[in-house]
């Protein structure tokens, strides 16, 4: 018999959460207050007199935001398409498949992924410079996909080496080849991690900055966290747009895991479950 959570369960949870939200329902307010209330004595008031989406307005209007979110849509969704792609048939042939070097190639993907982008930056750049990939999608594709390739591996092996032994078995034994078996039994029944992944690649890419500033230098080119990080006014920084804008790029991010957050928990879980 499960024992009923008490009172004081529930203040500390209302107060965890408070302080988990408290950036973004700032970063809500800072976004709804003019100019005069940003700064000064009102600054710190949670409640707004005058209340505006004139923040909104000017960072649609005067800037180019809607293409900073077409590409950060197109590449983090390229991105996701390609780094699953790879990592579905790496993640079943480490699990299932008996080859030399199966732990050594592992261990080189994980390796990967303790590389600082900063120290990799100037080789990367200078690649995709020599080759003219520089300002366009695909020169931000290709190095995403090698950092999120580590994760999306890992992950997908954990899945498929949880799935039972037996059904690869049995398709064998029906006549099925290595790649029937792959897409009709296994991956059937690894979707919920195959989703987990793409949705954690999908947002590492979206959230990236270095490369994105490094790699994509015009304007048209660049994606949501340059475009912000480059709002600039004549004496100070508009924080107000700042802020509106930051909110525009959270809350889709917010409601796709509010909706897929049964589906996240199943497949973050369920390679922990002990046979």
């Amino acid at each position: 018999m499960q024992k009923k959570a008490g009172p004081l369960f529930y203040v500390f949870l209302i107060g965890f959460l408070f302080v988990v939200m408290f950036p973004f329902l700032w970063q809500l307010l800072a976004s709804l207050k003019p100019p005069g209330e940003l700064f000064g004595a009102n600054a710190f008031n949670i409640f707004i007199q005058s209340p505006t989406a004139d923040n909104y307005n000017r960072v649609f209007t005067q800037r180019p935001f809607g293409t900073y979110l077409w590409n950060s849509f197109a590449v983090a969704s390229l991105t996701t398409l390609y780094a699953l792609i790879i990592s579905v048939f790496a993640g079943y042939a480490i699990a299932w498949l008996n080859f030399r070097g199966k732990t050594i190639i592992l261990g080189v993907v994980l390796a990967v992924s303790m590389f600082p982008q900063i120290a990799t930056i100037s080789p990367i750049f200078l690649f995709l410079q020599s080759v003219g990939l520089t300002n366009s999608w695909l020169g931000l594709i290709i190095p995403y996909t090698t950092f999120a390739l580590p994760l999306a591996i890992w992950n997908l092996t954990i899945f498929f080496r949880k799935l039972p032994l037996d059904l690869a078995e049995a398709a064998k034994m029906d006549g099925a080849s290595i790649m029937q078996t792959m897409f009709k039994v296994f991956l059937p029944l690894a979707l919920p991690g195959v989703f987990t992944t793409a949705i954690l690649v999908f947002i590492a890419a979206w959230n990236e900055f270095l490369f994105a500033l490094t790699i994509n230098t015009q304007e048209s080119m660049k994606t949501v966290p340059v475009g912000i990080a480059m709002f600039q006014g004549q004496y100070t920084l508009p924080w107000g747009e700042i802020s509106a804008a930051s909110i525009v790029v959270t809350v889709p991010l917010v409601i796709m895991v509010l909706i897929f957050q049964r589906r996240i928990v199943s497949g973050l879980t369920s390679g922990a479950v002990k046979e």
